[in-house]
């Protein structure tokens, strides 16, 4: 095997040994490419004795340990004992075949990742395509409505039918949007939340349909509020007045364009009632507020926690649930509050956790209902190829599990880079922002 160009020299902090110190316990770093080895990573401690044949069978010439992280020092150092016998040589068969089957192993689950970024591609592409839409729909809505009506109901329609389909896909891509604020990244996530929600409640396709227009269109009413307003967080009475006055300015402008559904205007219209009655703007409450804007206010809540107006304010998805579930509950209607967080899960895809090992992941799928604290995690391990990353399903990991969910604004801009490659994407690229 040849040794990796960056890894033939000892990192800080480590010392070289050689296959007869290893045991369980002790740290090692293979000086050789991932791709060449049977082993989940290139760094780790040593789990059984196994493992510390295999590693003797590959003949490296040097190994790297990091003291730190030894449960056990290393063995001293021992001379190999010449000649061979047939016990020996079987088991070098022995480990020679547990080595190709783990190796088969490997590429199985790069077989995994090669076809949840095909998922990814796919997802992107379509919101990339519904991104143009929404744009060009929201910017010429107040001089064509009926036209920007049939765009957006368009990628409603596409969108109940493409993103349903592969929920955990969308789910990533509404966190690696990484707070653009623009009208049409943020109608596209609200839509895709509440649609997820919405099938969460059982709600018929059809009607699907009509609450992702109401949700790709809720904040139409922000078009004739200064920009200024919009995006302060410390309003005055009379700026609050003005933007709380785009639900109203958006159901009339919706009015305008016609033949559009009770539903989707109560959605326009209500989106920010409140079921405490502490909402506007006609301080509705419980049940008194249209099943449609409740569904687009929880969505249109957790988007706003993920990607607020200041980053520095961003809540990790996980957090942003915990906020709504703990502190907020009072504000939404409690049983569709609860399908969303099941909808979502514990660790929504997208999310960076730490595992119970110390490393760092991002949540790439769902946790089953029966575990649902045990999602699949893609692990930040910068040896290894971004294209061949590596991915656990951790309801099949008995020993592994999430540690604690971490916030994406204090993670290093190149972990993030291996995990969230496409969190840069301005879904208004193509247009100016209204």
């Amino acid at each position: 095997m040849s040794p990796a160009p960056d890894a033939v020299t000892p990192n800080e902090g480590e010392i070289c040994i050689d296959a007869s110190q290893l045991r369980p316990g002790v740290h090692v770093r293979l000086p050789v490419p991932w791709v060449e080895h049977q082993f989940m990573f290139n760094s780790f401690v040593i789990a059984d004795e196994e493992q510390a044949r295999l590693i003797a069978a590959m003949k490296l010439p040097q190994l790297f340990c990091d003291p730190t992280r030894c449960k056990v020092p290393p063995l001293l150092r021992q001379e190999e004992p010449p000649g061979s016998d047939p016990e020996a040589a079987a088991e070098k068969e022995r480990l020679a075949a547990l080595a190709a089957r783990r190796m088969a192993e490997k590429r199985a689950r790069a077989q995994v990742m090669s076809e949840l970024r095909e998922r990814l591609d796919k997802a992107q592409q379509h919101y990339l395509g519904a991104a143009r839409e929404v744009s060009g729909a929201i910017q010429g809505f107040l001089a064509h409505p009926r036209e920007a009506v049939e765009r957006v109901a368009r990628v409603s329609k596409d969108t109940t039918t493409a993103l349903l389909a592969d929920p955990d896909s969308a789910i990533v891509l509404i966190a690696e949007k990484a707070h653009d604020d623009g009208h049409a990244a943020h109608s596209l996530s609200v839509m895709t939340l509440a649609l997820l929600l919405g099938k969460q409640a059982q709600i018929p396709e059809q009607a699907l349909h009509s609450l992702g227009i109401g949700a790709l269109l809720h904040d139409i009413g922000k078009l004739a509020i200064k920009a200024s307003i919009l995006r302060s967080n410390e309003r005055n009475r009379y700026e609050e007045q003005i933007y709380q006055s785009h639900c109203r300015a958006g159901h009339d402008a919706a009015m305008r364009a016609g033949n559009l559904t009770p539903p989707l205007l109560e959605a326009i219209l209500h989106h920010h009632e409140r079921y405490d009655g502490s909402g506007f703007p006609d301080r509705l409450s419980g049940n008194a507020i249209p099943l449609s804007a409740r569904l687009v206010a929880i969505a249109n809540r957790f988007d706003n926690l993920v990607s607020p107006i200041d980053p520095r304010r961003a809540l990790s998805p996980s957090e942003a649930l915990s906020t709504m579930w703990t502190r907020e509950q009072k504000a939404f209607d409690a049983a569709l509050l609860q399908l969303f967080v099941r909808a979502m899960g514990v660790y929504p895809p997208g999310s960076i956790v730490q595992l119970s090992d110390g490393r760092i992941a991002a949540v790439v799928g769902s946790a089953p209902a029966g575990k649902p604290l045990s999602p699949k995690v893609m692990i930040y391990a910068p040896e290894v190829p971004r294209r061949q990353s590596i991915i656990i399903d951790l309801a099949s990991d008995d020993e592994l599990k999430v540690d604690r969910p971490l916030r994406l604004q204090e993670r290093p801009p190149e972990e993030l880079d291996y995990l969230l490659p496409r969190r840069k994407i301005n879904w208004s690229y193509m247009a100016q922002r209204p």
